[in-house]
């Protein structure tokens, strides 16, 4: 075991130096805020008064009011930049604040605690605590968008596997996570994009809506609503200011829903389909335009950067201009604005002018997309390598079933008290059989195991001293609960789950399997049997795992399996009326159980 020193950290002192200056910069807009708060309601008061007294008492004369108004609006204009400032700044705040907090352990409950919706069904996300408060996927994710963080939720669902192709895959964002560590500038830029609140924009819908683009809208129906649009107006002119009468307005309305009718099946298909897919574009625009212009050194992050190549507008601008596009198609929703809206024929007008950039570059949404996210994925994994300088990247390693962790800890244990154990599993000794008392840290070792085999196959560091390991799929039985609802026992829902981890095997794959207390839901005699038959199974397919049991009589199983499994175990003590425990791994099978101790420890007459 490795104990953790307290020594100063450069990343806490550079978190610290620019939360000092943030903080300072925060505290004048915020001064200046108020400064022009009080001054506008002076001026704006002043107005007041001059307006009295031009129209009600007629002791001044209008054109006083003009500078009045001017600085009026001038200062609006200016305060709304300085509100922009302050609201940057105290965002800029928060980011290292919580980067503060992380480094510290307080960051627990105040981070992303989003849970994809297979996660519970999933073969390790429940049993790990990937997902939720104080979970994996909270520590680690700084996205923005809801494709980021899908990107992110992804990599740790689903582990890169596949062999050889598998290998390069997370060499590459160990690469790229490596370019991108040191960027801090970076993360705190995309932190500051847009408002610090969840968006709104769907990317799978944005993605789907831009698959279905259909031709170019051509020219005929965009010229013919112009001039519709234009001979309403012009008869709408002549019936007010001249003696044209009502005729001329009607043969041009005549008109406008001839134009109308004849594109009103594409135009309502447009309108129907951008409605949902085009909202709250504003933070994709500003992710695209920081990314394009951040230079890019490792081959994932240039191949990237392609993706977000354009042979004419930067997607950037593009996703911008489609922003403009749609807000200005919603506006036709505005009541006051729905009459002048119906003159202009604006929603036909936009509708079309929407359906031409998808026409244009819908195709090309999924790339852009996909590659931001992925951005986004990789500046999550290399926020946590910063913040975590001394955790390595793990080698990955072409070979069967292999994990060999020197002083392996859980990242979401405070580091005072992350006690750490080495495990080494491969062909020729393929499983740990861990036995030892309740609380002892069984649990905890294969959460600690399983953790670490997500982040590496992710591409992120690990908390350990060295870790090589080979593609692995990865199988858990930890968390498992009975269902009310379902009509599931606890004994079959872990059956169940031993199905699924066994079924990762049949493909001759590469597989990792985390058994806690197996089969404990049944009688000593099935249970042993069981255990033996699944222990038996998974080995002789070529996986590599840990089984922890407080039964000792499943501790047998080992050296009957020898030396394919080794018996070790966790140690306690009791002291003083409480137990203790060491949480270190010792060769050999427990000799002892503190069931009736930790039962009188509770106050139970035993």
């Amino acid at each position: 075991m490795r104990q953790e020193q307290e020594t100063p950290s450069p990343t806490a002192e550079e978190y610290a130096r620019r939360l000092h200056t943030r903080s300072q910069a925060a505290e004048r807009w915020q001064s200046l805020d108020k400064r022009l708060s009080n001054v506008r309601l002076g001026v704006f008061l002043l107005g007041i008064v001059q307006a009295f007294l031009t129209f009600g008492t007629r002791d001044l004369a209008g054109i006083w009011l003009l500078p009045t108004v001017g600085t009026f609006v001038a200062l609006l204009i200016f305060h709304d930049r300085v509100i922009q400032r302050r609201r940057r700044s105290e965002r800029s705040v928060a980011f290292y604040d919580r980067g503060i907090a992380r480094l510290e352990d307080r960051w627990a409950g105040t981070g992303n605690q989003r849970r994809p919706n297979d996660s519970l069904e999933h073969a390790f996300a429940e049993d790990l605590d990937l997902f939720g408060e104080g979970s994996l996927f909270e520590l680690l994710c700084t996205a923005r968008t809801a494709a980021g963080q899908d990107k992110l939720a992804t990599w740790l669902l689903h582990p890169a596997r596949d062999g050889a192709a598998a290998a390069n895959e997370i060499r590459a964002r160990q690469v790229a996570v490596g370019d991108l560590r040191e960027r801090l500038d970076l993360r705190e830029d995309l932190c500051l994009l847009g408002e610090d609140v969840r968006s709104q924009l769907d990317p799978a819908a944005l993605i789907r809506w831009g698959a279905g683009a259909g031709p170019a809208v051509s020219s005929v129906p965009r010229i013919a609503a112009l001039t519709a649009t234009g001979l309403s107006l012009g008869a709408l002119a002549a019936a007010l200011f001249s003696d044209a009468g009502a005729i001329p307005l009607l043969f041009a309305l005549f008109f406008q829903s001839v134009i109308g009718l004849a594109v009103r099946q594409r135009v309502q298909e447009g309108i129907r389909s951008a409605s949902d897919a085009t909202r709250d574009l504003s933070l994709l625009s500003g992710l695209l335009a920081r990314l394009e212009i951040e230079p890019a050194a490792s081959p994932r992050l240039c191949q990237l950067q392609e993706a977000l190549g354009s042979q004419g507008m930067s997607p950037s601008r593009c996703i911008a201009q489609l922003q403009r596009l749609a807000d200005q198609l919603d506006a036709r929703r505005n009541q006051f604005f729905a009459p002048i809206g119906f003159f202009l024929m604006w929603g036909t007008q936009f509708a079309l002018a929407v359906e031409n950039w998808r026409a244009h570059h819908g195709t090309a949404l999924e790339r852009w997309v996909d590659a931001a996210a992925e951005y986004e994925a990789l500046c999550s994994l290399a926020s946590y390598a910063y913040e975590h300088p001394e955790d390595p990247f793990p080698e990955i390693v072409e070979s069967e079933a292999l994990f060999e962790g020197e002083e392996l800890g859980h990242p979401l244990l405070p580091a005072e008290r992350c006690v750490r154990n080495s495990v080494r599993l491969s062909g020729t000794r393929q499983a740990y059989m861990v036995s030892g008392s309740n609380m002892s840290g069984k649990s905890t070792l294969l959460r600690t195991v399983g953790v670490a085999a997500v982040m590496a196959l992710a591409g992120a560091p690990v908390r350990a001293r060295s870790l090589r390991l080979s593609p692995l799929a990865l199988g858990a039985s930890i968390r498992v609960t009975d269902s009310l609802r379902d009509g599931t026992s606890h004994f079959y829902a872990e059956i169940k789950r031993l199905r699924q981890v066994m079924s990762l095997t049949e493909d001759r794959t590469a597989v990792l399997f985390l058994l806690d207390e197996v089969l404990h839901g049944t009688n000593s005699h099935d249970r042993r049997i069981g255990a033996e038959a699944v222990v038996r199974g998974l080995l002789t397919r070529g996986a590599v795992g840990l089984i922890t049991t407080h039964d000792l009589a499943l501790a047998q199983v080992a050296d009957e399996l020898a030396p394919a499994i080794e018996n070790v175990h966790f140690q306690d003590q009791l002291d003083e009326g409480k137990m203790r425990f060491d949480y270190r791994l010792w060769p050999g099978v427990v000799t002892r159980s503190n069931a009736l101790e930790l039962m009188r420890a509770v106050g139970l007459e035993v």
